[in-house]
């Protein structure tokens, strides 16, 4: 039994690493399709979604079958559990970087944010492209400390996206009505795939752990 347990779970990680790789190559094709007015990049990170819905799906059934049949308990019961959470936090970060490239393809040829925002978009598609591709590599090597640094950076984050906020309701605004709902929607997009990335940073912690990092006292941040 507890070989079968195993494979399983090998299968389960294998899945869980095709999902943030299929999640790295969204947040980069979304920066491609709205920096760079990418109609391509755009058509082509919709199409993929798909894909991660799919690993989903068969994430999660994968452990149902595991909790029903196999009786894990202790640490297996808590590594089974949290695949089935990054299963379904992945598949939230792909849709957030799907409506950002729908929102690039549904204004093409125009650009949907204002030329005074592109460089603080580029810092959130950089600093998000960042998170992602660390996501592997937390997740295969246990990494708790790149994990525990994704969480302490997403205050970076944030303070981006309030800067979004306060220029669209600011004097000097002179967008159009259109590009306060499509700029202030993206920056919520950027700022939600990073809260799901220190969500996926926690969660990687308390498998390691056992210990969740929201739980701590000294920490304020309620993003889960």
């Amino acid at each position: 039994m507890r070989v079968i347990f195993n494979e399983e779970m090998k299968q389960v990680a294998d899945d869980l690493k095709s999902m943030t790789d299929y999640i790295e190559k969204a947040i980069v094709l979304a920066g491609k399709a709205l920096l760079e007015n990418d109609i391509e990049a755009a058509q082509q990170l919709i199409d993929n979604d798909s894909i991660i819905d799919g690993l989903e799906v068969s994430i999660i059934d994968r452990c149902v079958v595991m909790l029903a049949k196999q009786n894990p308990v202790a640490t297996d019961l808590r590594v089974v559990v949290s695949s089935m959470r990054l299963a379904s936090t992945f598949e939230r970060m792909g849709d957030l970087a799907r409506h950002i490239g729908e929102t690039a393809r549904r204004t093409y040829p125009n650009s949907a944010i204002t030329n005074e925002l592109k460089d603080t978009f580029a810092q959130m598609q950089a600093f998000t492209a960042d998170v992602a591709n660390r996501l592997s590599g937390i997740l295969e090597k246990h990494d708790t400390e790149t994990a525990k640094q994704i969480i302490e950076n997403d205050s970076k984050l944030n303070a981006l996206h309030n800067s979004v906020f306060a220029l669209v309701t600011g004097d000097e605004w002179t967008g159009t009505r259109q590009q306060v709902i499509d700029t202030v929607l993206l920056s919520r997009f950027y700022e939600r795939f990073g809260d799901h990335a220190v969500s996926v940073a926690r969660r990687l912690v308390y498998i390691v752990s056992g210990f969740d990092p929201a739980m701590d006292p000294g920490n304020d941040d309620d993003n889960d």
